[in-house]
C-alpha cells in the first residue's frame, strides 16, 4: 500500500505535473496516514493520466470546468462526463481509474486509505464501513466538501501559517463526512460523549500552551491521555468550547497581548515570539479574534503613538 508521504509525487506522475504539487499530510487516525494534494496545470501534456491503483479511495473536489471528460476505469474508457467546477467526486482506487487529459484542471484530492475508514468506525463504536458509494462520473453538490476544501486550500496556499492542529482537524472532519455521507456510518453528535476530567484538560492545555507553534499532532497529544484523536478532538471542545487548533490560535493572541504591552517591542518580533508565521499571519488572526487590528488594540491599550499595523 503506497504512503499518503508519497501522495504529491504520484499524483505528480499520474497527471504528467512539471512539479511537485502542494501537500498537506496527517496522521489523524490511528497508524493511518492521509493527504491532501492541489493539482492545477493551465497548460498541460495531453494523453491518459497514469495509473494510481491502490487499496485506498481518491476523493477530487472540482474547482475548474472540464467539459466532455472521458474517464476509464479498469483500463477501459466507460463513459463521458461534464465536471463542473464545486462538485465531489469519489474514485475507488482499486479499478485503476483516470482520465484523458487534454484540458486545463485544477482540483484537490484527497488521499482516503481504505484503513481509515475502519479506525474511525471502531473509534466510534459503530459498524465497519463497507464500500463507500461510488457512482463513476458522477459528481456530488457536496457543500461540506466546499467548505473543508476552502479551508485547506488557505493552508495550502500559506503552508508556514497552517499549524499540524489545524490540518489534523480538518482532515479528521472530512474522513468522519465521507464516511458519513457515503459509507453511511452513523453520525456521533457532541452531546454523545462527555468531556475530559479536569485534570485533563489542564495537562493538555498546558501541552498546548508549550508549543505556541503548532508543531505537536493531535495524535501526540490525544496519546497522552490513551484517547482516540476524534474522541480526544471531540471531549476537548466539550470541555473548552472550542477544537484544539482555534484554542491555541486563542492562546497566541493573549500571548501577544501580554508582550504588547512592552512598547520597545516590534509587532514582526512579537508575532514571532507569539508563535505565528509572521507579521501578516499575526494581523489576520488577532483581527478576527479581537475585532481590531494589532497597533490599534496597542494604540487603544497603551495610549501609544504606533505605526505598525
Amino acid at each position: 500500500m503506497a504512503q499518503a508521504s508519497t501522495f504529491g509525487l504520484r499524483v505528480r506522475q499520474q497527471l504528467r505535473l512539471r512539479d511537485a504539487p502542494p501537500s498537506l499530510i496527517t496522521r489523524s487516525m490511528r497508524g493511518v496516514d492521509l493527504a491532501v494534494t492541489e493539482t492545477q496545470d493551465d497548460n498541460p501534456v495531453p494523453g491518459l493520466s497514469g495509473s494510481v491503483a491502490d487499496e485506498a479511495y481518491l476523493v477530487s473536489l472540482k474547482l475548474h470546468n472540464y467539459p466532455d471528460c472521458e474517464l476509464w476505469d479498469h483500463g477501459k474508457c466507460v463513459t463521458k462526463a461534464d465536471v463542473r467546477a464545486g462538485t465531489t467526486y469519489l474514485y475507488d482506487l482499486r479499478s485503476d481509474p483516470g482520465f484523458v487529459i487534454n484540458k486545463p484542471f485544477h482540483s484537490l484530492q484527497f488521499y482516503l486509505p481504505r484503513s481509515a475508514l475502519d479506525v474511525i468506525a471502531k473509534e466510534s463504536r459503530t459498524p465497519r464501513v463497507g464500500d463507500l458509494a461510488c457512482q463513476f462520473g458522477f459528481g456530488h453538490d457536496d457543500k461540506v466538501m466546499r467548505h473543508i476544501g476552502a479551508s485547506l486550500l488557505e493552508g495550502l496556499s500559506r503552508p508556514a501559517e497552517a499549524n499540524q492542529l489545524f490540518i489534523d482537524h480538518m482532515m479528521l472532519a472530512f474522513t468522519a463526512h465521507i464516511a458519513q455521507a457515503y459509507g453511511g456510518l452513523q453520525r456521533i453528535t457532541v452531546s454523545s460523549r462527555g468531556g475530559l476530567a479536569a485534570w485533563q484538560v489542564k495537562r493538555a492545555c498546558e501541552k498546548l500552551e508549550s508549543d505556541l507553534g503548532g508543531q505537536l499532532s493531535l495524535r501526540q497529544i490525544a496519546a497522552e491521555f490513551g484517547l482516540s484523536v476524534s474522541h480526544f478532538s471531540r471531549a476537548f471542545r466539550v470541555s473548552t468550547g472550542l477544537p484544539p487548533h482555534q484554542w491555541l490560535l486563542h492562546q497566541r493572541v493573549k500571548a501577544a497581548k501580554q508582550l504588547m504591552t512592552v512598547r520597545e517591542l516590534p509587532l514582526a518580533e512579537i508575532a514571532l515570539s507569539a508563535g505565528f508565521a509572521n507579521q501578516s499571519h499575526f494581523t489576520r488572526v488577532f483581527s478576527t479574534v479581537v475585532g481590531v487590528s494589532p497597533g490599534v488594540w496597542r494604540r487603544e491599550t497603551l495610549g501609544a503613538s504606533e505605526d505598525e499595523t
